[in-house]
């Protein structure tokens, strides 16, 4: 069999084979600019959120100083005897024993609680004696509790006394028998 000299000289056999190469080619640069188009966004993506973030930096340092000059003042914890108290009946008779530390803002704070911490544990021991077991047991309970011991203990214990300043509560035992 001869070759045949026109399939040769066939100008769609060309541009065939001509095809494929140059469609590589601008495949390749359409991913080279994609990649340069999408690396600048990145680039000035960043640029813009560090210009930003050094804008905000400052009026936020200088508010952290100028509130450590003004609240200078560090946490203290104030540890309250365990309490033992009987819940409110749901299966049966249960009990509850509980201690925590609360803490305070201030030495002022803490004398001031100190000096009237049997009307705290009054307060503390009403407000156990009429839960539940089933309202405690979980952890979003225990918060729950916490939440509230807070806000009792804040009460001012003068009329028209300023609230205490109580900025947390911590369990150290809590047990439901």
């Amino acid at each position: 069999m001869k070759a045949n000299p026109k399939a040769k000289a066939d100008p769609k056999a060309d541009a065939a084979d001509a095809a494929p190469a140059g469609s590589k080619k601008k495949l390749i640069i359409m991913i080279v600019a994609a990649v340069l188009v999408l690396g600048a966004g990145v680039g000035g993506g960043w640029y813009v959120s560090q210009s930003g973030a050094h804008a905000e930096e400052a009026p936020a340092k200088e508010s952290k100083k100028k509130k450590k000059k003004d609240d200078d003042v560090k946490a203290e914890y104030v540890p309250v005897e365990a309490f033992t108290v009987n819940l409110q009946p749901e299966n049966g008779e249960q009990y509850l024993q509980v201690q925590f530390t609360l803490q305070i803002a201030g030495p002022e704070q803490v004398q001031l609680i100190k000096d009237n911490m049997a009307v705290v544990r009054n307060r503390v021991l009403l407000l156990l004696s009429g839960k539940k077991a089933s309202e405690i047991s979980t952890v979003e309970g225990k918060q729950q509790l916490a939440a509230e011991i807070q806000a009792a203990v804040k009460e001012p214990f003068e009329k028209d006394g300023d609230e205490q300043e109580v900025t947390d509560v911590l369990f150290t035992s809590f047990i439901i028998q």
